[in-house]
């Protein structure tokens, strides 16, 4: 096929067009660092169905990156790796590993006789580095293939619906583990001297965090019109944190969304650094992270991470202030 990388398997043998799987069967943060390489893998391979593995409540983002013809369902309890991918028809004829470097993540692209298997994991795959930022990580095994990827290609297109709090000081303190939450307590004290200064605060969590929200809700004094729990529909939440005046969260997905629409943002990280998950370096993404010599570093503790709670209000405040003289 023109265009593509050297070794680009050919049509099917039932006519039908060629189809390429990736499997990324993550969260929502997840899946936006790994928007430059589906981006790199569209281009690379126009004339294949490309087909992306992951969970379907995110079909809304995946149809945003304009790079996914058709989501196949699939996840599994802790974002673990699924044991087996719904596939029908004729093996896909290209497979490509997003999820991880095997050989967890390998068997179930594996085991569908692609017949190709892009993947760390593979005997001609690349080596995996650890401590790499996961959105270089996946440009740089596609680039292992001939195939050119830029992790700078990241940006969604505006949501077409009107934010519910245009404006706004958005507030997420929920995250995928407690040890990624910054206190509730603290976060209160951030919205009271935000809303001191005039500006609107809301509030938002997913759907297992309404108890979380409603007592950040209650200790900031935030009217009901600005509290946002039980999990906005994507195209609310996208709305919002395009025309929001900062996000101010933890390492999550909705930091990774402001990123995706240039929103300005204040993540707070601990127990992973910034150097694996952080914003792409602008004035708009303001970046705070306190590690210590000891600090174990578990992304799913139980407890908050001791870097995460050197951060104190005053931190957060002023990085707030930095932003309002970002370009």
């Amino acid at each position: 096929m023109a265009g593509a990388p050297a070794g680009t398997p050919g049509a099917p043998d039932d006519g039908h067009a060629p189809r390429l799987l990736v499997l990324r069967a993550l969260g929502l943060g997840d899946l936006l660092a790994g928007v430059p390489a589906l981006r790199a893998l569209r281009r690379a391979y126009p004339g294949h169905e490309l087909v992306l593995a992951g969970p379907a409540g995110l079909a809304p983002v995946v149809a945003a990156t304009g790079a996914v013809d058709r989501l196949l369902p699939a996840a599994a309890p802790g974002r673990a790796v699924p044991r087996a991918l719904d596939w029908t028809g004729p093996p896909p004829d290209l497979a490509v590993d997003l999820h991880g470097n095997g050989p967890a993540s390998h068997r179930p692209l594996a085991a569908l006789r692609p017949r190709r298997l892009l993947a760390f994991a593979a005997a001609d795959g690349p080596p995996w580095y650890a401590e790499e930022h996961e959105r270089d990580r996946w440009c740089r095994l596609l680039t292992a293939y001939g195939i050119d990827a830029d992790p700078t290609d990241l940006l969604l297109p505006r949501p077409r619906v009107p934010s519910p709090a245009p404006g706004a000081v958005v507030l997420h303190p929920g995250a995928g583990a407690p040890s990624r939450c910054w206190p509730a307590e603290r976060y209160a004290t951030v919205a009271e001297t935000l809303r001191a200064c005039g500006l609107r605060v809301v509030v938002t969590g997913g759907p297992d965090e309404n108890d979380l929200v409603a007592r950040l809700a209650k200790d900031a004094g935030l009217p009901d019109t600005d509290v946002f729990g039980g999990g906005l529909p994507y195209d609310r939440l996208s709305a919002l944190v395009a025309d929001a005046h900062a996000v101010i969260s933890g390492d999550t997905g909705i930091a990774h969304l402001a990123v995706a629409h240039a929103a300005p943002s204040v993540t707070l990280f601990g127990p992973v650094p910034p150097s694996r998950w952080g914003p792409p370096p602008h004035p708009r993404h303001q970046v705070l992270h306190h590690p210590g010599p000891d600090d174990d570093g578990d992304p799913h503790g139980d407890t908050p991470d001791p870097a995460l709670l050197r951060i104190s209000a005053d931190d957060v405040l002023h990085a707030v202030d930095a932003l309002s003289e970002a370009p």
